[in-house]
């Protein structure tokens, strides 16, 4: 899933080449991904894109006051051609969920949002205030602008996992399963710790791990080309997707919690003490 630096780098992708550029056409190519009525996407032709930005893990791009606010869930992402083919894309014939036609001096450049896989989970809102979408009504903080005391504040008196809050996107946004796991193991702290226990000492490692761990994120991601961020943020995994591999800090085999739907990386060494926690739901607690 694109998760805060990604969405951040993707925006900056689109101030860089979109900006100032008109809408010329939408074409919805699947009937699930528009999640609005009103106003219709023909309400986007003819006005010019002024911004990009990022709420969360939501991309939010500005067409003179009419926001196109896109989740890119599980397998969504946003492709990039400076010069689309003249047909609209045919519905049920690819990945292709809604594509953005923009104008310029003799070509047709764009975008593509697309999602991989048979779960269509992609949604997109054509709003006057972001605000009305409801995910990002709830949103918590932004992780990038916590603090230690901010981080203080959000965990005190919690009695949820530790992991689990930090995928909360009610409670701190932007964060999902990969840099959770990334922040968990940077700071040495167990999947499983309840996040309001915390140790002043554990907290202060929480709050650095999480800043140094996104910033270093984004700060490898800006200024990519759209289509090579998907390595970018492979290639800068210590455990998250790296099972059954050494701990680059330790060396320890990096483990794996399995659920219904996904799974996360730890390393027993580096954040639980070496005990390997059991891989369902109702594990225990590791303090």
């Amino acid at each position: 899933m694109p998760e805060l630096p990604e969405v951040e780098a993707l925006a900056y992708f689109l101030r860089e080449h979109a900006l100032g550029r008109v809408v010329t056409r939408v074409d919805v190519v699947s009937l699930t991904v528009l999640k609005t009525v009103s106003p219709p996407s023909t309400e986007l032709h003819g006005r010019t894109v002024t911004g990009a930005t990022r709420h969360g893990k939501y991309l939010d791009v500005d067409c003179d006051g009419l926001h196109l606010v896109a989740h890119l869930a599980r397998a969504g992402w946003l492709r990039w051609s400076d010069s689309l083919a003249p047909a609209p894309p045919r519905p049920g014939r690819g990945p292709v969920a809604l594509r953005v036609r923009l104008s310029d001096d003799g070509t047709s450049p764009g975008f593509d949002l697309t999602e991989a896989g048979t779960k269509k989970d992609l949604a997109v809102w054509i709003v006057e205030d972001a605000r009305e979408v409801p995910g990002i009504a709830k949103l918590g903080p932004d992780a990038l602008d916590l603090d230690r005391d901010g981080w203080a504040v959000l965990l005190h008196g919690s009695s949820a996992r530790l992991k689990t809050v930090l995928v909360d996107q009610s409670t701190v946004a932007g964060i999902g399963n990969a840099y959770s796991d990334e922040i968990l193991h940077t700071a040495r702290l167990s999947p499983y710790a309840t996040a309001g226990r915390l140790s002043d000492e554990a907290l202060d490692r929480l709050a650095e791990a999480a800043r140094v761990v996104l910033t270093d994120a984004v700060d490898r991601s800006v200024g990519q080309k759209a289509a090579r961020l998907k390595g970018e943020k492979r290639s800068g995994l210590r455990v998250h997707g790296r099972a059954g591999l050494p701990c680059p800090v330790c060396g320890d085999t990096v483990r794996e919690v399995s659920f219904a739907d996904r799974a996360f990386q730890y390393c027993p060494t580096c954040q639980t003490g070496g005990k390997t926690l059991a891989d369902r739901r109702m594990s225990r607690l590791l303090k």
